[in-house]
């Protein structure tokens, strides 16, 4: 079960969004303010972020800026009624990964925890080995005898999602969601695009290809066992 962390001085607020949270399945940790984020850290492993900015103590920037300085890596969704550009701005240079403005969809903040933990998790597995294949996350690199193929960020995150989870229909707008973000310009075509480069470099590969699901999306096929 993923534990989440929500730090939050309206408690009113936070009461709402632990529930919701926990409707959802994950473990919530409550935290008031910056500095009882960094106690409850101290004595568990957390999985995701929410925070608010305006708090006591030590705000939310403080709280991102302390963490990133430290290598805490988790992703950090901001849910704050600070909405100008600068914000924002400011939010994302410290290092967080996503940013609402309040007052927030409660069902919207669900889908972007997930999409976050989904991402989180692609991060997190450095390697997919099929066969003489392997994918390296580090390297953005397919390998395997006599051949070498770096990819762009985007493409080997696509193909990496794909055959994390292999004969799983993805639909275009869950792919734009986790590989480009819920706030990316880019459309589903953008998803089109990508496949067809990443059959072009890999159809002479007999590991893997992968299948259109026409009306829904794609899916990867492991050709051997990996």
């Amino acid at each position: 079960m993923f534990k989440i962390l929500v730090v939050e001085d309206n408690k009113n607020l936070l009461v709402l969004m632990r529930s919701r949270l926990e409707q959802s399945g994950y473990e919530v940790l409550l935290a008031e303010n910056g500095q009882e984020a960094l106690r409850v850290l101290e004595s568990f492993q957390v999985d995701l972020i929410i925070s608010d900015i305006m708090m006591p103590h030590m705000d939310g920037f403080e709280l991102i800026e302390s963490l990133r300085e430290a290598n805490l890596n988790m992703p950090i969704l901001i849910v704050t009624a600070k909405e100008g550009f600068e914000d924002k701005e400011r939010g994302f240079r410290l290092g967080t990964d996503d940013y609402m403005v309040k007052p927030i969809d409660m069902n919207e903040m669900i889908l972007r925890v997930a999409a976050l933990l989904r991402r989180a998790q692609i991060n997190n597995e450095h390697k997919i080995v099929i066969g003489e294949v392997v994918l390296d996350y580090n390297t953005l690199t397919v390998s395997g005898p006599n051949f070498l193929v770096e990819l762009p960020k985007k493409e080997f995150l696509l193909l990496f999602k794909l055959l994390s989870y292999p004969k799983q229909i993805f639909t275009r707008e869950q792919l734009m969601s986790e590989i480009w973000g819920m706030d990316s310009d880019s459309d589903e075509r953008t998803v089109d695009g990508h496949i067809k480069k990443l059959r072009k470099k890999f159809e002479e590969r007999p590991e893997f290809k992968i299948v259109t699901i026409r009306g829904l999306g794609y899916k990867a096929v492991k050709m051997i066992d990996g």
